[in-house]
């Protein structure tokens, strides 16, 4: 984990390379290329709208958390951009160290962190001081896995466009607050 923790990048560092994805990839056959500009877009969102709890940060004081956060990540992925910005600010505003892992630079984490056989992403690593793995949440809330469950379960009642509408009207309403309250839960 030490290896990982060491590879891994700021927030900052992270927005950059999303602008530069989208602006001028210098991977000219990356195939989620399409979803950048998306994925900016919301990751600006998210950060614009993204506001710290102070409930939510006065619960995670209480748990005297002496860890760190790992999130495994891309900009270009409709979930992270959701859900990254707010628990990278709200862990930071908690005085907490924070680090993106790009997923796609080294598949050997997420592969210990399948969802269900796949690489989802974000996941969220939360780590003990030792940068043992404590507890692992994600790739999204608990609202928005019960939209993906009611899409898989019956693909014609709710079609793909619907859930992914639903889903991201979520997001954007929602702003990081479940994702955070169900990390803090995990500590």
């Amino acid at each position: 984990m030490k290896n990982y923790w060491q590879k891994a990048i700021t927030f900052e560092e992270y927005m950059k390379i999303a602008d530069e994805r989208f602006h001028n990839n210098p991977d000219k056959n990356d195939e989620h290329q399409d979803y950048y500009e998306l994925g900016l877009q919301r990751l600006n969102r998210t950060i614009k709208t993204y506001k710290v709890d102070t409930e939510q940060l006065s619960k995670i004081k209480e748990k005297n958390f002496k860890g760190k956060i790992l999130i495994i990540s891309e900009p270009w992925c409709g979930d992270a951009s959701a859900t990254v910005p707010a628990v990278s600010k709200f862990f930071e505003a908690a005085g907490k160290e924070v680090k993106i892992f790009l997923r796609d630079s080294d598949t050997s984490l997420i592969d210990q962190y399948l969802t269900n056989g796949t690489q989802s992403i974000p996941r969220v690593l939360i780590l003990n001081e030792d940068l043992s793995v404590k507890n692992v949440w994600g790739p999204r809330p608990q609202y928005g896995n019960d939209l993906l469950k009611k899409f898989k379960e019956n693909e014609e009642a709710y079609p793909r466009e619907e859930f992914y509408n639903d889903l991201q009207v979520y997001y954007a309403k929602n702003r990081g607050k479940d994702a955070i309250e169900e990390i803090i839960n995990l500590i």
